[in-house]
């Protein structure tokens, strides 16, 4: 998939993956999705980001989870 959002800058933010240059995380939109807040709150807290933002955060997210495994507890 190709990202257009999602930039990733050494000297920005630790390097960590952000939307469009910003210093906004993709994991802190992923986190505020996961809270449940609606797409219409994070636009009121971050006004420059876009649903569009939103939306390729999300798949970025997905992608990423993906192509690692991570520690689950097993199901009783």
């Amino acid at each position: 998939m190709t990202w257009t959002r999602i930039t990733i800058n050494p000297n920005q933010m630790g390097g960590v993956p952000c939307l469009r240059g910003l210093r906004i995380p993709v994991a802190t939109v992923v986190g505020m999705v996961a809270e449940g807040m609606t797409n219409e709150e994070i636009l009121r807290a971050y006004p420059d980001l876009t649903a569009n933002d939103i939306r390729e955060a999300l798949a970025y997210a997905a992608e990423a989870l993906r192509e690692r495994e991570l520690p689950l507890v097993p199901a009783p």
